[in-house]
């Protein structure tokens, strides 16, 4: 444990000229008087560490340092070649980037670690897309990720419906979410502030880079702003809603059926089954004919009880049901 530790914090001081106690504390987990015992034992074993002392001090590596990656373990070099999937690598044309990458790595790795990418490639495989959907390639999202990877100001038209917009973005981050591509973008406004907004980059019918680039505003969490935004939007096209009576069967059925949150929010809030063992669920929806296809799954599991409009389509099916299966 001790040993990953110091050699994450080798690591951590070859990426930056001067850390403070506090900071490589926070960074390693560890109380700051870990932190001088450890540098006291990497000094020990041969480590450049200097320590400077006062209010701008901090610890620091002398002599231009570096380290080799010989205290990866096997698990940790093949998660290491786990970090760059080849499908969207070669999407954001970055293929022959990350295969250089990947041959500086093995070379500095010791030879008992070297078929770490070949061991990795053959254990795990990214297919993002959906079943049945053949992915595309936006044509514009190399484009866009080069403006995303040098902090780059680009204008971009932008199809909204039937409509073009223009749009002056500054790209903060990619997102591949079911085999989709999502632009994750200041607007560009005065003092730089703009609202964080997200984009389809298959709707970008034009992009062009600028010579100016921002400054990274670093409060910007890329995971967290997608997380909010997704719930956001599930949230936000859950307009209409229906009334169900659910049998036991259908209860567990439900979150595989409609919208995953929604259905969990919406048993938690249910009443006690009725004498039958069934729970009637207001459960909100993103219409009714959306309903109509998704609760027909169910089959004989569910009973709608509103709006009536819904019932009656439930109705009609099962009478075209009895018509088609009766003696």
């Amino acid at each position: 444990m001790r040993a990953a530790r110091l050699i994450k914090m080798v690591l951590l001081l070859q990426s930056r000229p001067t850390m403070t106690a506090a900071e490589l504390a926070r960074e390693l987990e560890v109380s700051e008087r870990t932190v001088t015992r450890d540098a006291q034992a990497l000094s020990e074993a041969g480590v450049p560490v200097y320590a400077e002392r006062g209010r701008a001090g901090g610890y620091r590596l002398i002599g231009g340092y570096r380290t080799r990656l010989t205290g990866l373990a096997r698990g940790e070099a093949e998660a290491l070649f786990l970090s760059g999937v080849p499908g969207p690598l070669r999407e954001m044309g970055l293929e022959d980037a990350a295969s250089a990458a990947r041959l500086k790595v093995s070379a500095a790795l010791l030879p008992s670690l070297r078929d770490a990418s070949r061991t990795a490639a053959q254990r795990f495989h990214l297919d993002a897309p959906n079943w049945f959907r053949e992915p595309e390639t936006p044509e514009l999202l190399p484009a866009v990720a080069d403006a995303v990877w040098d902090d780059r100001r680009v204008t971009a038209r932008y199809r909204r419906g039937t409509d073009e917009v223009v749009r002056e973005l500054e790209p903060y981050g990619l997102v591949l979410k079911a085999g989709v591509w999502y632009l994750c973008a200041r607007v560009a406004g005065a003092g730089g502030d703009g609202p964080f907004r997200v984009y389809r980059i298959d709707r970008f019918t034009a992009v062009d880079p600028g010579g100016e680039r921002f400054v990274r505003d670093d409060a910007f969490d890329l995971p967290a702003f997608w997380a909010e935004r997704a719930e956001q939007f599930a949230r936000s096209i859950l307009r209409a809603e229906v009334v169900v009576r659910l049998s036991e069967r259908g209860v567990r059925a439900l979150p595989h059926t409609v919208d995953a949150p929604a259905a969990r929010e919406a048993l938690e809030a249910a009443g006690a089954p009725d004498a039958a063992g069934w729970v009637t669920v207001a459960l909100p929806v993103e219409s009714e004919d959306v309903a109509h296809e998704q609760l027909r799954g169910l089959g004989p599991e569910v009973e709608v009880l509103a709006p009536p409009t819904l019932r009656e389509r439930f109705a009609r099916d099962a009478r075209r049901l009895a018509r088609l299966y009766g003696s």
